[in-house]
């Protein structure tokens, strides 16, 4: 057997499905772990692909590494896991000649963001782990697949070609046919991973074969490694709370031809396929003989991308230069907005730089803050800083309305997770979280480039700054810092901060940011207490939010003589005091929109600037 030389000389079969096969046992449980307790299953889906014609099987490891594995508590079992996969696929393939592939899949793009998201070195840690299993046992070649992510694609590349001379297939997955998640084209992507070792590339999962077949239309035959092509059956559908892709497979029949007139050696089925599906293949090929030219018929280029209009100084710029002063004003929980435009137009005529907007803070439902930035923008020509939360929009919804920022003019974004539904006012509602607010600052930026998501082209570029939410009041800030290096690495221009009621907070703050070499602008937070039951409740019922000893104690005392809201002001200026010696950025949040403080400390920081100018003078 020799899967080089067989590839060199003709086209061949690959198996379909694992996973569709084994849904029945529950889509919470591990697929990978049926290896152990369902052994004779796991075999008998083999045989059924063998029978059906498949040249190749691959091993039921897609998810078997520590990083997915550990969701389940099955991290120990790693070795056994992969082991018994690799001994299930040698027995059904025993005396037939058909070749062994050690499934390895993808890890970034698919993960719940509810999870924190692995590192680099993590993937790359336990991807060792899962292919040193893999190579002991004796497998033919390495299938990689499943990678939405190139740059994680590339790198696990490299260290399967650095650890084995065996064959190895590097399979992408599109959103868009012919075009990767970060806008890169099908045909350069695939040549960039022949470059690096592989000795097949392709495309699987996503797509059905009508848009695979159209993506592969732009890739040329490569001189360096040969094609494969593993589409779904079709794109899923709900019946009646289960997934469930189209059966038919007289249509999948002609594309076992089409796919060999496309220049592809390789050819299987991912989601949704069956043995079914590829004897099907098999029998729509009009022969095994590879075709040894083609023509490509190349993505259209698109025009040079407009850029959307300046709309002058930005917060990032400013801030740079001398004190930048930004406001929170919560959207009203009522069809009331006159206080809250009435706060806006004074805060703007105070000079406060951005007027910010959450989105349904303390998962409490209120005016959605698109609209009341579109009026402050549109109709009293004040700055918006919308918020933006990955828990009350799905990908498709946070897509959307970015888009529609976009169009609206709002240029402003502060990306957050937000606070779980459960604290809020619908206990009963579900929290999204398709993103990481990390991924959502990614994704935010990716539009500056003209590109979506998918990595289509939006025939515009924006002009977005996004900042990234910090939560300053931790023990060891050092550590946390390292929190706001992996959102500037995500993209982020500047921070802003949850408030701070510890004037030495600001000091080490900017000791850890000088030390870790972060120099975007950060906006630390302050917001003036109102008495002492509203320092107690943020204290221990708000999350991200501590007060030290002294100040409730001060709060506590002038409540005695009902002076609490004296104190709080008397103690945000103490902050703000700490604040300004050592960063430009303050963001002021208002209490119960209590705006008539807000204009107070954005004066009192105003003022400061004026004393820096005088001096500067002097």
């Amino acid at each position: 057997m020799n899967l080089r030389r067989d590839l060199s000389e003709k086209v061949l079969i690959a198996d379909g499905a694992m996973g569709t096969l084994l849904y029945s046992y529950g889509v919470d449980r591990s697929f990978e772990e049926l290896n152990l307790s369902h052994p004779d299953d796991i075999v008998a889906i083999h045989r059924a692909y063998i029978e059906a014609g498949a040249d190749i099987i691959q091993t039921n490891t897609y998810s078997a590494n520590y990083i997915k594995l550990s969701r389940y508590g099955l991290e120990d079992d790693i070795k056994k896991i992969n082991q018994a996969a690799v001994r299930h696929a040698k027995e059904a393939a025993r005396g037939t000649g058909v070749y062994i592939f050690g499934t390895i899949g993808g890890i970034n793009g698919a993960n719940d963001a509810r999870i924190a998201a692995p590192s680099l070195e993590e993937i790359k840690r336990s991807f060792r782990e899962q292919l040193y299993c893999l190579l002991l046992e004796g497998v033919d070649a390495i299938l990689l697949e499943t990678y939405y992510d190139l740059d994680e694609l590339k790198t696990v590349l490299k260290i399967t070609r650095e650890t084995t001379d065996l064959p190895i297939v590097a399979n992408v997955s599109m959103h868009e046919p012919g075009l990767l998640q970060n806008g890169q084209t099908l045909a350069s992507a695939l040549q960039e991973l022949a470059d690096l070792g592989a000795d097949v590339v392709g495309a699987n999962c996503r797509l059905g074969p009508y848009h695979m077949s159209k993506a592969l239309e732009t890739v040329p035959l490569l001189e360096n490694a040969y094609l494969a092509a593993y589409p779904n059956a079709s794109l899923p559908q709900m019946d009646e709370g289960k997934v469930v892709y189209q059966t038919e497979t007289d249509y999948f029949e002609q594309y076992g031809e089409i796919f060999r007139q496309e220049g592809v050696r390789l050819i299987g089925g991912c989601c949704g396929t069956t043995p079914d599906h590829i004897r099907a293949l098999r029998r729509g090929l009009n022969s095994l003989e590879p075709v040894t030219s083609k023509v490509v018929h190349p993505i259209l280029e698109l025009a040079e991308l407009d850029v959307a209009e300046d709309t002058g100084v930005r917060l990032t710029d400013k801030v740079k230069e001398q004190y930048t002063v930004l406001v929170e004003l919560d959207p009203p929980r009522t069809f009331d907005t006159a206080k809250f435009f009435e706060g806006a137009q004074e805060l703007d005529a105070a000079g406060v730089d951005a007027i910010t907007i959450s989105d349904n803070s303390l998962a409490t439902p209120r005016i959605s803050n698109m609209a009341l930035a579109a009026i402050l923008k549109h109709e009293y020509d004040i700055r918006p800083l919308i918020h933006l939360t990955t828990r009350d929009h799905n990908l498709i919804g946070m897509h959307s309305h970015i888009m529609g920022f976009h169009k609206l003019g709002i240029q402003d974004v502060l990306a957050v997770t937000g606070d779980p539904s459960k604290v809020g006012d619908f206990p009963g509602a579900s929290s999204v979280f398709d993103l990481r607010s990390v991924e959502l600052v990614q994704l935010i930026k990716k539009f500056n480039d003209g590109i979506s998501y998918t990595g289509k082209s939006l025939k515009e570029k924006a002009r977005f700054q996004v900042a990234a939410a910090f939560n300053p009041n931790v023990l060891k800030l050092d550590k946390a810092v390292r929190l706001i290096e992996r959102k500037v690495e995500y993209g982020a221009d500047y921070i802003i901060t949850q408030p701070i009621y510890d004037t030495e907070k600001a000091v080490q703050l900017k000791e850890a940011l000088v030390e870790a070499g972060i120099t975007v602008p950060v906006f630390v937070g302050v917001m003036p207490l109102l008495s002492s039951r509203n320092a107690e409740f943020l204290h221990n019922e708000v999350p991200g939010i501590r007060l030290t000893d002294e100040v409730r104690e001060r709060m506590r005392e002038a409540d005695k003589t009902g002076a609490g809201c004296e104190e709080g002001m008397a103690i945000a200026k103490e902050i703000l005091d700490s604040i300004c010696a050592h960063f430009n950025g303050v963001y002021i949040i208002t209490p119960f929109l209590r705006y008539d403080l807000s204009i107070e400390l954005t004066k009192y920081v105003q003022n400061k600037e004026q004393i820096v100018e005088i001096s500067s003078q002097n």
